[in-house]
């Protein structure tokens, strides 16, 4: 998996994942076992095929692309996410979760999640943050659920 280091003033430490559909799928099963992780459920093969609609084998072998990475430590028994891993799957939900508030509060339009899907993978933090600091910090998406706070959040 390639990565590039990103430079800006604001966060000369930022990694990005080139934006490829293969980061786009790491960034999509980090982002559903930190989603069942918040649930406090186990995380198990099974529920991550679920939350994905994809095969248990499909995730066995992301699992396993996961663990090499040190994003995830994969055994028989479970799932759990490394620092690193957590980190970014919690930035794709606060991504979300934002672009479903921006939508729905500040545009007045219907949530699109093939839009927001499309869109969350290709956001910086400098954006992210930019862009919760503009819908006032939100605590809560549309559906309910927490949104992440970030460094603007302080």
């Amino acid at each position: 998996m390639k990565s590039l280091a990103a430079k800006s003033s604001q966060d000369s430490d930022e990694l990005l994942f080139v934006g490829t559909a293969e980061s786009e799928h790491v960034e999509m099963y980090l982002k559903a076992i930190w989603c069942i992780n918040e649930k406090e459920q186990e995380v198990k093969v099974s529920s991550i095929a679920k939350v994905l609609n994809v095969t248990q084998p499909s995730v066995v072998q992301m699992l396993r692309k996961l663990d090499n990475a040190n994003l995830v430590s994969y055994r028989k028994g479970g799932v759990e996410m490394t620092e690193e891993g957590s980190r970014i799957g919690k930035q794709m939900i606060r991504n979300t979760r934002l672009l479903e508030v921006l939508m729905k509060d500040a545009l007045k339009i219907e949530i699109d999640e093939e839009m927001v899907c499309g869109i969350e993978h290709h956001m910086k933090n400098i954006f992210t943050d930019a862009l919760c600091t503009l819908l006032k910090h939100p605590r809560k998406c549309p559906h309910g659920h927490s949104i992440p706070k970030g460094r603007c959040c302080s």
